[in-house]
C-alpha cells in the first residue's frame, strides 16, 4: 500500500505525538504507512502525489482568519506550503482530510468567509448530517446525529460554490463540507479522545481558548457526553482510499 502523509503544525511534542498517535489508532493505519511531516519543522517540499494514498492535515494552534501581519513566519511558510499543495490535490480532486485547522486551509484555499463568528469553546457538541452527508461513504455508517469534539476561535461562515455542506450544528453551521468527491474537512476532531483534549486543554491553556479559571470547566466539558462514532470517519477515509 502507498503511505498517507499527515501534515502537523503543533510545535509542542507532547500534543504533537499525541495527534499522531491518535491518527496511527483512528485510521488503523501503522508508522510505515502514515508518515509524519511537521511542517512548523521545516518547509514541505514537493510532494509526489502518484506515491502516496492521500494526505492528512491535522490542527494546531494557528488561525487561517488572522490577519497576515499578525501571523509569524513559521506560520506564513506553513499556510504557503498547504496551499501550493492543495493547488495540486483540488484540480485532481485527490484525496485529501483536514481536520480543525485543516478546515480553515482548505477553506481559505477555495474562497470561503472565516472569522469568529462562529467560534467553539473547548467542548463535546452535537453534529448532525445534512442530506448530502447522510450519502456521503465517509458518513453513511454515522448516525445522523452525533456527538464530537470542538474547540477552536474562527470557523466558516460562509461556503464557497466549490463546497458540499455535510455535517452542521446549532453553533457552528459548517462542521464538514466536501470539494469535489475527495477533499473533505471537518471542524470538529474525528482523530481525538478525552485524553488528546485533557493534553491539548492543558498545554494550550493561555492560547485564548478559554480564560486561566475556566480550566476545570473546560476539562469537565469534554468529559460531559461520550464520542464513539467520529474516529470511524477516518477509518472510513482510508479504507476508501488506500492504494
Amino acid at each position: 500500500m502507498k503511505p498517507f502523509l499527515l501534515l502537523a503544525t503543533r510545535p509542542e511534542d507532547v500534543p504533537a505525538d499525541e495527534e499522531y498517535a491518535l491518527f496511527l489508532r483512528y485510521t488503523g493505519l501503522d508508522e510505515k504507512d502514515l508518515r509524519r511531516v511537521r511542517l512548523e519543522a521545516a518547509p514541505l517540499g514537493d510532494v509526489d502525489l502518484d506515491a502516496v494514498s492521500g494526505i492528512f492535515v491535522g490542527g494546531g494552534p494557528f488561525n487561517a482568519s488572522d490577519p497576515v501581519a499578525q501571523k509569524s513566519a513559521v506560520q506564513r511558510r506553513a499556510e504557503a506550503d498547504v496551499a501550493r499543495l492543495l493547488d495540486e490535490v483540488v484540480p485532481r480532486d485527490f484525496p485529501f482530510f483536514g481536520a480543525c485547522y485543516g478546515i480553515g486551509t482548505l477553506g481559505a484555499h477555495q474562497g470561503a468567509v472565516i472569522d469568529r463568528t462562529y467560534r467553539e469553546p473547548i467542548s463535546v457538541v452535537t453534529v448532525q448530517r445534512t442530506a448530502a452527508g447522510a450519502a456521503d461513504p465517509l458518513l453513511a455508517d454515522l448516525p445522523d446525529e452525533f456527538a464530537a469534539f470542538v474547540g477552536h476561535k474562527e470557523a466558516i461562515t460562509r461556503l464557497p460554490p466549490s463546497a458540499t455542506l455535510l455535517a452542521t450544528s446549532a453553533a457552528c453551521p459548517v462542521q464538514m463540507f466536501r470539494v469535489g468527491q475527495n477533499v473533505y474537512a471537518t471542524q470538529f476532531h474525528p482523530e481525538c479522545d478525552v485524553e488528546g483534549m485533557t493534553t491539548r486543554i492543558r498545554t494550550y491553556a493561555r492560547h485564548g481558548y478559554f480564560a486561566p479559571e475556566e480550566l476545570d470547566l473546560t476539562l469537565a466539558a469534554v468529559r460531559r457526553e461520550p464520542v464513539t462514532h467520529t474516529g470511524g470517519i477516518l477509518r472510513a477515509f482510508v479504507e476508501r482510499y488506500a492504494r
